[in-house]
Parts: C-alpha cells; sequence; structure tokens
C-alpha cells in the first residue's frame, strides 16, 4: 500500500504539473491565445445518476465558477463526472486550482486515435480478418467514442437477427450535417456529436458537423466490437468471406468525438469532447464503452470521468496507445487497457519457371500466370518518365507492352494500392511489389493480384529475370502464414512504477478486418485501437451471457481466461491474448466494489484493490486478494505460483471450497533477498474441479 500510495501521489503531481503544457500544434484549442483557453475543471463531489443529481452537480459547478465571475461553460459533466470545460485566463485557472471544492483543473489538449488503416500504417503486416460468428451480445449496447459511424453499411443493418432489445438504454439520434434525426435503427440505437472542445472551426471542409464519419476509424471500430453477422465482404472483386463482429447481435451506440483537420497532422479528439462523450454515454446506459484513444499515463480529467462511467456499471475498454517509448496510456484500474499483437500475415509467392521461388504478402486469393514478368521501369508510357514507371506511378506505364504480363514495381512515392491501379489502368494481370530498402510486407487489397516482396527477395527476381528476358512467372496464393502471436513492437507497455500492472490483456492489433465508408466498403485496420475494439466485443458477449455480473466481473474474467504469451513479460502482455469464445469458462472472479475506486485513488483504502493482476514494487512482499466462485457450483480449487525466476512466490491458503457465488481471500507471498533482483514475474492460477483455469499475472520488481 505503501508503494500505491506514492505512485499515486507522483500520479497526481504529475497531472498537476502538467497544467501548462506547452502549446499544442496549429489546429489545437490550446493554440488559443492565453486569453480564453479553454479548461477542464473537476469538482470533488463526485457525480451523481439521475435528474436530482444533475440538477445538484451544476449548483455545485456555478458556486464555483461565480468565485472566478461566473464564466459560462462550454460543457457541463453531471453523470461521470461533476465538472465543466470553461474558457478561463491563466489567473482565473490558477484561482480555482486553490479552491478547496475543485479537485482538477488542466489545460485541454487534442488526443491521437490509438491507430489508423493499414495502407496508413506502413510498419505493420496484414491480413483479411474475416470472422464467422453467427450470434452473441444480444440486449448489450456497446458504445463507440470515436470518429462517429457509417449508418448505411450492410454491417451496421437492422437486421431480424439481431436478439432481444437493449432494457435500460436511454440514448437519442443527434441531427446533424448528412445525418437525419432518423438516421438510428433497432441496430444503431443512438448517436451523438461532441465538437465545441476541438473547434467546428478547424474541421476539415470535407467533415461532417454529425454522427457521420467522414474519416473511417470509427466505422471500422465499431464494426469489429458489433458488426452484422452474415455480410459478404468483398473487395475489388475479391469475395474475401462472411463477415461478423465480435458480438454481431449487440447493439451499438455512437459518441463522435474525434474531427479531421485541413492538416492531418492536426486530426483528433480534444479531452473536452472525449469528456463530454464518456458522460453522454454513462448517462445514456450503454452497458460496455469503447474508447481506442490513448493519451498520457497519469489520472486526469478523462481517467475520472472512465472512472465515474465504471461506478455506475459500465464495462470500459480502453487502448494502451501505439507508442513503445511511452507507458500504456489509461493506467486506472478501473479501465481494461488492451495492447496489440501481430496478427498472422496472409502470404504468397513468385514461382519463376526453373528459377526461385520468392514468397512475400499476398491479400488476394486468385492466382496468376504463368505470365511474362516485366520491370516498369523498361514499359514507361509515350511520354512518361522511366523514374515514374519505376514506382509504377498513375498512367506511367505502356499498355502494349503490360497487357497480360506481371510488372515489377518499386516501392515508394504514390501509395501501393495506387501502383496496382496503374498496372490494371494498363492491361497488366499481376504485380510484384519490392521494397527499396528495409521495411514491412503489407498484404493490401489490391486491383491485381500483388505479392510484396523483401528488398533482398526483389535482388534476386531482378537477377534471374536479367538471365531470363522473357522469363514468365506465377502468383500463387499460400494463405495465412499461422504462428503464436506476439506483441506488437509498437503497443504500448505498461510501467514498472506504476500503481496496477498494464496492460490488462493484448489483442490481435494487425490485419484486422473493418467496415468504412464509401467504395471499397471494407479496408484492413491496424493498432491498439482494433485489439480495443475485439476486446469490447468480447465484454458484449459475457454481459450479454451473465446479465448479473458486475462490469469488474466481466473485466476480471476477460483477463483471467487470456493465454498467456511465451516470452512476452507481464509489462507488454498483461494477462495475455484474449479469448473471445464464448466458451469461456471463467471459475472464479475477482470482484471490485465500486465504491474502492475513490478511497483506493485517495490512497485511503483499507487493503489492497481486488485486480486481476499484481504489481508488488520497493519491499512490498504481499499481496491480498479475493476469489468469487461464477461456476455456480460447489467445486475445490487448488492454486499454483509459476513462472518466477528470482523469488520464491507462495499463495495461503494453497486450496479452497467454495460453493456457487461464495468468496475467500488468499495471500500472495514472496521471499525477497537481501540484494536486489532484477524484475521477476509469473503466474498465480487456480484450477477448479471441473477445469476452469483462473490466471493473474503477478511482477514483483525493486
Amino acid at each position: 500500500m505503501k508503494h500505491v500510495a506514492a505512485v499515486l501521489a507522483a500520479a497526481l503531481a504529475a497531472t498537476a504539473g502538467a497544467l501548462a503544457p506547452p502549446a499544442p500544434a496549429s489546429g489545437q484549442v490550446g493554440a488559443l491565445a492565453e486569453e480564453g483557453r479553454l479548461y477542464l475543471v473537476t469538482l470533488e463531489a463526485p457525480a451523481a445518476d439521475g435528474l436530482l443529481g444533475a440538477l445538484r452537480a451544476r449548483g455545485d459547478q456555478d458556486a464555483v465558477l461565480a468565485a472566478v465571475g461566473g464564466p459560462t461553460p462550454v460543457y457541463r459533466w453531471t453523470t461521470a463526472l461533476n465538472g465543466v470545460a470553461v474558457r478561463l485566463t491563466a489567473d482565473q485557472a490558477a484561482e480555482l486550482r486553490s479552491d478547496p471544492g475543485v479537485a482538477l483543473v488542466e489545460r485541454d489538449t487534442v488526443r491521437r486515435l490509438a491507430g489508423r488503416a493499414a495502407r496508413s500504417e506502413p510498419p505493420l503486416a496484414a491480413i483479411p480478418g474475416v470472422v464467422r460468428r453467427d450470434r452473441g451480445g444480444a440486449g448489450v449496447v456497446v458504445g463507440v467514442v470515436d470518429t462517429g459511424i457509417a449508418p448505411d453499411h450492410p454491417a451496421f443493418a437492422a437486421t431480424s437477427g439481431l436478439g432481444r432489445a437493449p432494457s435500460g438504454f436511454r440514448g437519442s439520434c443527434s441531427a446533424g450535417e448528412g445525418w437525419p434525426a432518423d438516421s438510428c435503427t433497432r441496430k444503431l440505437v443512438g448517436a451523438r456529436w461532441f465538437v465545441d472542445g476541438f473547434g467546428a472551426d478547424r474541421v476539415r471542409s470535407s467533415e461532417s458537423l454529425s454522427p457521420l464519419d467522414e474519416d473511417g476509424h470509427g466505422t471500422q471500430v465499431a464494426s469489429v466490437a458489433a458488426g452484422d453477422a452474415g455480410v459478404t465482404a468483398r473487395v475489388r472483386g475479391q469475395r474475401l468471406g462472411t463477415y461478423s463482429g465480435v458480438a454481431p447481435q449487440a447493439r451499438i451506440a455512437v459518441y463522435k468525438a474525434c474531427w479531421t483537420a485541413p492538416d492531418p497532422a492536426d486530426d483528433g479528439c480534444s479531452t473536452a469532447d472525449l469528456v463530454s462523450a464518456v458522460d453522454a454515454a454513462t448517462a445514456d446506459g450503454v452497458d460496455v464503452l469503447n474508447l481506442s484513444v490513448g493519451g498520457p499515463a497519469g489520472f486526469d480529467t478523462l481517467e475520472r470521468a472512465l472512472l465515474g462511467a465504471a461506478e455506475q456499471g459500465t464495462v470500459v475498454v480502453a487502448a494502451a496507445g501505439n507508442a513503445p517509448t511511452r507507458a500504456a496510456a489509461h493506467p486506472s484500474p478501473w479501465v481494461t487497457t488492451v495492447g496489440a499483437t501481430l496478427g498472422p500475415v496472409r502470404e504468397g509467392r513468385v514461382r519463376t519457371a526453373g528459377g526461385p521461388a520468392l514468397t512475400g504478402a499476398m491479400a488476394s486469393s486468385r492466382q496468376v500466370g504463368p505470365a511474362r514478368l516485366v520491370v516498369g521501369a523498361r514499359v514507361p508510357a509515350a511520354g512518361a518518365r522511366s523514374s515514374d514507371a519505376r514506382v509504377c506511378r498513375p498512367g506511367s506505364l505502356d499498355a502494349a507492352r503490360v497487357e497480360g504480363r506481371v510488372v515489377l514495381c518499386a516501392r515508394g512515392e504514390v501509395a501501393r494500392v495506387d501502383k496496382s491501379a496503374a498496372v490494371a489502368l494498363a492491361d497488366g494481370v499481376g504485380m510484384v511489389l519490392v521494397n527499396n530498402g528495409p521495411g514491412s510486407l503489407v498484404a493490401d487489397f489490391h486491383d491485381v493480384p500483388t505479392v510484396h516482396l523483401r528488398e533482398a527477395a526483389g535482388r534476386v527476381l531482378r537477377h534471374w529475370l536479367h538471365g531470363h528476358p522473357a522469363g514468365r512467372v506465377r502468383l500463387t496464393p499460400l494463405g495465412a502464414a499461422r504462428s503464436a502471436p506476439r506483441v506488437a513492437p509498437w503497443s504500448s507497455s505498461g510501467d514498472p512504477g506504476g500503481a496496477v500492472l498494464k496492460p490488462d490483456l493484448v489483442a490481435t492489433g494487425t490485419g484486422i478486418l473493418g467496415a468504412v465508408p464509401g467504395d471499397p466498403a471494407w479496408d484492413l485496420a491496424a493498432g491498439t485501437s482494433v485489439a480495443t475494439a475485439a476486446t469490447s466485443g468480447a465484454a458484449a458477449l459475457l454481459v450479454s451471457r451473465h446479465p448479473d455480473w458486475s462490469a469488474a466481473v466481466v473485466r476480471s474474467v476477460l483477463a483471467t481466461t487470456a493465454r498467456p504469451l511465451r516470452d512476452a513479460p507481464a509489462l507488454r502482455a498483461g494477462a495475455g491474448h484474449l479469448l473471445s469464445d464464448l466458451r469461456v469458462r471463467p471459475g472464479l472472479a475477482y470482484d471490485v466494489a465500486p465504491g474502492d475506486y475513490r478511497p483506493w485513488l485517495a490512497g485511503t483504502l483499507d487493503g489492497d484493490l481486488n485486480t486481476p493482476s499484481v504489481l508488488l514494487a520497493g519491499d512490498a512482499d504481499t499481496a491480498t486478494r479475493t476469489i468469487t466462485n461464477v461456476t455456480g457450483r460447489r467445486l475445490y480449487f487448488s492454486s499454483h505460483a509459476t513462472g518466477f525466476e528470482r523469488h520464491q512466490v507462495r499463495v495461503v491458503p494453497a486450496a479452497v471450497r467454495l460453493g456457487p457465488g461464495e468468496s475467500a481471500s488468499f495471500t500472495i507471498l514472496v521471499g525477497r533477498t537481501s540484494v536486489p533482483q532484477p524484475d521477476d514475474d509469473g503466474w498465480v492460477t487456480w484450477r477448479g474441479a471441473t477445469g476452469t483455469v483462473t490466471r493473474i499475472p503477478v511482477l514483483v520488481t525493486h
């Protein structure tokens, strides 16, 4: 507890120290002049549900603001958080910080989304992620805070197979540009938008001031979590299969709080808009809240709003972020923080006639050839430069010499998919895309079947072609190269000095197929954002199957049933890889009373917070947890401590017998030595008599 209290004090001090950060980039709210900057003010008094609670919160807010002249709030928050977004001078902000009724004052900033479509994430390899699931998630509403949604996409149709309707959802459908008030359906049950933090005058001209998604990220995230079952996915004439989100019967409520700017570098989500979205989603009564947005690793205004959502029974799932040099975002124990693993790569092979066979990335399932191979630089169109034809710039290839042939194109200068479009325009039948240096292999959706090769393989192919000027090749799809999941190198890690162990778990974060606006209506996504969406879908499955479970139990089951990753430390993988299967059997759960979080945050909680993970730092050598039998049967459970290399770890008691719903506490004892040891992690696992396995990670640091 001493370590936790010290960490929390440091984190809160760091948050307070970030109240006057350097001026953000152009286009961000923080770039305003000092007069009238937007600040987020959180009151000490907690928010409360219902009309009376909202009225009380407004009274608290007015009283606090009256002390600094009574400025009019841009936003009021009354459900997940008791606070306001308001324009203040520096002197007003300083005066509010000294008010004993104010918990936190921070300047608004703009955050980045935690992942983009694969075509704009060049470091990532990809494979189409077609899921086949017919049902799951009925009666549950997944709230998605993101860039909006494309309501007309077939992944969000109000089909007859959605199952029972949600019973407690109170959301609405807000009209806006390109979005009539009747755009919502039995599938898309709510839609709202928040732009006053980002600034309506700062959005791109093509952006819609409505829940309509002009970016694509929110549509992809929503489809991965809860897209309909039985939807045919087809891209550029290729049928990819029958698509389904993880929880296809779940309903979706969207809260658009992320916007595109004239300069893509300024795209993002104002914290004020995000907090407003979380407050609205909590008031609406969503069951699961998905936040695929990163941020600082501190207990700021947004984390406090997520605390309010968790206290009201919402399962909160958020992205760890895609910054390997920064600690994972959302360090709070009331949030399931999700990292990402690399998915399998869909491979293809370039088979030469009597020569080498070279393997690369290939999304297409269609074989090409044998067909003659030509180098793009040697077949420029009339008036086109050889340097343009080398990279297969659109319009640079001579159709007379490309027709019916496979073209070798160099990577770079133009988008990968534009190169294959240039080959198709010149009547080519296939493309071999070759890296110019170190780089990833990406299985894009191309206009013609394409194999993407590394630089070394490209040199081998060019050498073979030099000796066989009329050489013919086949492009052969090999399907997915299956391998054990491993944590993506760009997935943010946990902080060994943090208050709790993060991330909570990891899920596949590359090559996930999702819905997007426009044509083609599908694209590949990558990042901790889609890993988070899959986890939110898995949470919806559990909430639907077990409506009596608390949000903390659902989050516990997500973590304790995860599959451990070999050679992945706890600070990289948390509890392991998500198991989003309807057959999950947890056995035991680590429940947390909603009223425990605030005392823990204040450092006044009597005992340990009952998280499904343990972080022992400094001289701490014991941790206590409580397990609850969720099997519905009286069972015997035995424990084991495994995986520790530098410490002796015991569990007392080592075994318990519990009836349905009964609980027991146990203590983890770590034998420390007088000589400091490197960080050490392992597992405490409880096995039930019916084969259930409940596993939590334990990290011992110094």
